[in-house]
């Protein structure tokens, strides 16, 4: 008890891709099976505009890990949750910077160029191939199932820690805990 909290940044990152993440995984199982229309098209250009905005916040929230070490997991936690945590918090690294780059890579193999929020045209980075699309679109889904299931774990480890452990592991990452 009693470890330091994250920084307000660190929090405020951390929540913002979670609703950031839970909104797209959620809004590309939507959208995946719906019957081509406008209305699926619109849909699939916000997807794409909150992916790239989602590999924004990861580079940020990557270089703000990088100039800002968190703080110390408790001294009582076994080498084994500590290495997990550890090994946890660099795949969903990964996750965060791989999952919008496959996308983008799947919508340039298809034909369809990213256009941030309408405005700014994305550079292909695949010539058009639908092969290489379909392999892609299978790789961004898997990536994000994958991605899912870290959350649950990671979900399910702050809730054990919280409620079991009794420590604070979890409250030093909630944005509205008392900072005394």
């Amino acid at each position: 008890m009693g470890s330091a909290r994250y920084s307000l940044p660190a929090i405020a990152l951390h929540w913002l891709m979670a609703v950031l993440l839970i909104g797209l995984f959620s809004l590309g199982l939507y959208m995946h099976d719906l019957p081509l229309s406008p209305d699926k098209l619109k849909l699939y250009s916000w997807h794409k505009w909150a992916g790239v905005t989602a590999f924004i916040l990861a580079l940020l929230r990557l270089a703000w890990r990088v100039g800002n070490r968190p703080p110390p997991l408790p001294a009582a936690m076994p080498r084994w949750q500590k290495a997990a945590s550890h090994g946890m918090h660099h795949l969903f690294y990964v996750l965060m910077l791989a999952i919008p780059l496959s996308g983008w890579l799947m919508s340039s193999a298809k034909g369809f160029q990213t256009v941030y929020f309408g405005v700014l045209p994305l550079p292909d980075l695949l010539a058009r191939d639908k092969e290489v699309g379909e392999m892609l679109q299978t790789v961004h889904e898997y990536l994000n199932l994958t991605l899912a299931a870290l959350v649950v774990a990671h979900v399910g480890a702050a809730l054990k820690h919280h409620l079991l452990d009794r420590d604070d592991v979890l409250s030093r990452m909630l944005p509205f805990r008392d900072r005394a």
